[in-house]
C-alpha cells in the first residue's frame, strides 16, 4: 500500500507494508508513480519525502509474488511501471527527499538513487540482488550509473553484494548517514532548509541539473544560459535580489 499525506507544505509518500519489508510489485510501483505525479501538481506541497513504513526496510525491492516475472511478454508493459516511477521522480519540479529507514534493495535501491537528497539511517543496507534470481537490475541502471563509480556498480550487480550505509555514502548513493534515532530530526532539518528556498529556483534548477546530464559541454552551457535567463525573469528572482540588497527575508511566491 502507498500512502500520501500532506502537512506544512511537505508531501510524505510512504511504502506501507512493513511486515513484508515494503515490497514493490508492478501495481505498487504504478501507484507510487501516481503519488509522485500527484505531488508535482499539488499546490499545497513544496517538498516531497519518500520513505518506507516501520524501522526495518525502505523497500526490499520487487514483489516476486506480485506478478513481477509472470507472463514475460504479456507483462512487458506492466513491467514498465518502475521506469515510469523513475521518470516521474526526475520530472517532479519539487525536491524529493528520501528518508531511508532500512534496507533498500533492487527497485527500492533505484528509488533511493532517484531521490534528489537521501538521508539514511546507519542501519540501512543497499544492493542489487537480482542476479541471485537469474535477473538483472535493468531499469535502475539508468539512475545508478550516473552516480556510482562503474567498477563498484558492476561488481554489485554481478555479485549481488549488499553494502552498508557508510559505503553507500562513499559511493554517492546517499547524501548523509545518521544514527537511526536521529533520522527524523535530520530529515526534518533538511526539509526545513528546502522550504526556505525559492520554489521557482528549485524547480528550474532541478530541471536543468538533470537535463544536462548527458549533454556535451557546449550544449550544456547553451542550455544553462537559457535556463539562467528564464530564472532571472521569475518573480522569485526579483524578490530574492531585492531582499538581499535590503537585508530582509525574502517572501517567495513560487513564480
Amino acid at each position: 500500500m502507498i500512502t500520501y499525506n500532506v502537512k506544512g507544505g511537505v508531501g510524505t509518500i510512504t511504502i506501507d507494508d512493513p511486515e513484508k519489508r515494503n515490497p514493490l510489485s508492478n501495481i505498487e510501483m504504478a501507484v507510487l508513480a501516481q503519488a509522485i505525479k500527484r505531488s508535482a501538481v499539488d499546490e499545497s506541497v513544496a517538498v516531497v519525502v519518500v520513505t518506507g513504513a516501520g524501522d526495518k526496510a525502505f523497500s526490499a525491492g520487487g514483489d516476486l509474488k506480485g506478478g513481477f516475472v509472470d507472463d514475460p511478454l504479456p507483462g512487458h508493459e506492466a513491467r514498465g511501471a518502475l521506469a515510469d516511477l523513475l521518470r516521474a521522480m526526475r520530472r517532479n519540479p519539487k525536491p524529493i527527499v528520501g528518508r531511508i529507514n532500512g534496507v533498500a534493495l533492487g527497485g527500492g535501491f533505484g528509488v533511493v538513487a532517484a531521490c534528489d537528497i537521501a538521508v539514511a539511517s546507519d542501519s540501512a543496507r543497499f544492493g542489487t540482488p537480482e542476479i541471485d534470481l537469474g535477473l538483472w537490475p535493468m531499469m535502475i541502471s539508468a539512475v545508478l550509473i550516473p552516480i556510482v563509480p562503474r567498477k563498484a556498480l558492476i561488481e554489485m550487480m554481478m555479485t549481488g553484494r549488499v553494502i552498508d550505509a557508510h559505503e553507500a555514502l562513499r559511493l554517492g548513493v546517499v547524501s548523509r548517514v545518521v544514527p537511526a534515532e536521529d533520522l527524523d530530526s535530520e530529515v526534518a532539518a533538511t526539509v526545513d532548509i528546502l522550504l526556505s528556498k525559492s520554489p521557482a529556483a528549485l524547480a528550474l534548477g532541478k530541471e536543468s541539473f538533470y537535463a544536462i546530464e548527458n549533454m556535451d559541454v557546449d550544449t550544456a552551457l547553451d542550455h544553462l544560459q537559457i535556463g539562467l535567463t528564464a530564472l532571472s525573469m521569475t518573480e522569485d528572482a526579483a524578490e530574492g535580489v531585492d531582499a538581499f540588497l535590503n537585508k530582509r527575508d525574502a517572501i517567495w511566491k513560487g513564480r
